[in-house]
């Protein structure tokens, strides 16, 4: 039988093994003296790590971009949600300004109540009010059917406004203080002056200042400008004692005889969306 091996290629083979076990050997002693892997270990760590990162370039790009999009996605379905709350927002600003307007309003009137203690009131709308007739009258939502009655006050959100006029089932319409046509049955006023009382009516309106005018004063009691204005009762349509305004300005005539006293209304007459009218017992 032929030799598997010859003596030389055994002694190859054996010096090749005692290389590689010095190798390792010393590998493993070098390694354990410098706190590093082995020789080997090392290049399979070094050819791995090499494959991993070819591997993990074009994988964490696609992670990346996917993430990206991910985000893109999320904004764009966050900003439409805000969008909408955003409009939302405004919606309710707008509704909440008109509500404030609504309570400042009915605040005064609830604090002008208050101070109403012989009569009760009754909240009413403003439902027609024509251009031609606007500083006359008004229509509103209140009639005989809730205890309106001719003659009763009107009042505004600080103060006198008119009287009820004409009284139907479900609405009445109301007399404004600055009415200035002939037939109408004029407010009677007293003005609180330092001096003393200054009873008169008023005669007239000055639409461009929005000032009510108590006309032909010939009394001598000093009168000055932020003075009240209330209504004096006499005649026995009105009860006395409502607010009306405040004196604004006084003047005389040519020849100092006669003064007009020139009064600002405590309602804004310009705009009268919700009164309260008083449930006296005066009127027909």
């Amino acid at each position: 039988m032929r030799k598997l091996f010859s003596s030389k290629t055994a002694v190859i083979l054996m010096v090749s093994v005692m290389v590689i076990v010095g190798l390792i050997t010393g590998s493993n002693w070098w390694a354990n003296k410098t706190n590093t892997p082995p020789f080997f270990q090392r290049a399979i760590n070094d050819i791995t790590g090499g494959i991993s990162r070819v591997i993990a370039v074009p994988t964490n790009a696609i992670g990346t971009r996917a993430n990206s999009i991910s985000n893109l996605m999320s904004t764009f379905d966050e900003n439409k949600k805000l969008k909408a709350k955003l409009d939302g927002y405004a919606q309710n600003q707008v509704k909440m300004q008109t509500l404030e307007e609504e309570n400042k309003s009915l605040k005064k009137q609830l604090g002008l109540k208050a101070t109403l203690t012989d009569y009760e009131t009754i909240s009413a709308v403003t439902i027609a009010r024509s251009p031609t007739t606007w500083q006359s009258q008004l229509v509103i939502n209140k009639g005989a059917k809730s205890g309106l009655k001719k003659g009763m006050p009107v009042l505004g959100d600080s103060g006198l406004i008119g009287r009820i006029s004409e009284v139907n089932t479900v609405n009445s319409k109301v007399t404004l203080i600055s009415d200035t046509s002939e037939d109408t049955n004029r407010f009677a006023i007293t003005v609180k002056g330092s001096q003393g009382d200054v009873n008169g009516i008023i005669t007239d309106y000055d639409a461009d200042q929005k000032l009510l005018i108590m006309g032909q004063v010939t009394e001598s009691q000093t009168i000055n400008p932020g003075d009240t204005v209330v209504t004096s009762g006499l005649g026995g349509s009105m009860p006395s004692g409502i607010l009306i305004g405040k004196v604004a300005k006084g003047t005389t005539d040519d020849y100092g005889l006669s003064r007009k006293i020139y009064i600002q209304s405590s309602s804004d007459l310009s705009s009268l969306s919700t009164v309260l009218v008083a449930r006296t017992e005066v009127g027909s």
